[in-house]
Order: structure tokens, then sequence, then C-alpha cells
């Protein structure tokens, strides 16, 4: 059973959440969730809400699942509509300031993957 979540349009920039996504990308949901909770960076209320949705996600579609069953699949973070503000500058000048918004999609599976080599 796949089961997906996502979080959008949120107002931080895609780089600094990519390291928190690294950092939990392919591991198990128990794992990843006590890596996040002990982390000391400030973006990582994001991804244990998110985590904690897709979690209340597959409940709903089966409620006897448990979340060391879970593997994340997928965990992408991709780069939204950017805000753009002037700021003004020297000699009459105006300078661009592009605020960066990001989407993360999460994808979580109960199923074991069979690892066969190719011979």
């Amino acid at each position: 059973m796949v089961v997906t979540a996502k979080a959008r349009f949120i107002r931080v920039s895609p780089k600094k959440l990519r390291r928190i996504a690294n950092l939990i990308r392919g591991r198990k949901m128990d794992e990843a969730l006590a890596i996040v909770k002990f982390l000391k960076m400030e973006n990582k209320k994001y991804f244990l809400k998110l985590l904690n949705s897709v979690m209340a996600n597959a409940k709903i579609k089966n409620p006897e699942v448990h979340e060391k069953d879970f593997e994340i699949i997928k965990l992408v973070v991709n780069e939204g509509p950017r805000i753009k503000r002037m700021k003004p500058r020297a000699r009459g000048r105006a300078d661009v300031i592009q605020r960066r918004i990001s989407h993360i999609e999460i994808a979580i599976s109960n199923e074991v993957k069979n690892k066969q080599e190719d011979k």
C-alpha cells in the first residue's frame, strides 16, 4: 500500500529543506521520525507535520498498520513560485529580492522490495 502527502507553499527555500530531506530519504518511518525529532534545525517542524500527516493517511486507509512497517520510498522538495520584492539602491535604482517557496511531497509504502540483480 502506497500512501502520499504534500505540503505546499512553505515559505522556506528548497535548499534549506533538502538538507533535512536527504537525512531521512529511504529510511523506515519510525527511524525518520526519531531523526527529525532530535535535529537542531528550525525547519524540522515542516517535516514532523508532514510525516505525521502521511502516517494518519495510512491509518485512514488501513487502521491496523503500524509506523514501523512503512518505509519512505519518495521524498521530493521542489521549488514553488517566487515572491518578488523591490529594494531601493543607490542613484535611484532598485534590486529585485526573490523569496523562495517550497513544495514537499512524500510517499511511504509497507511493501517489501525484492532486490534482484540482473545476470
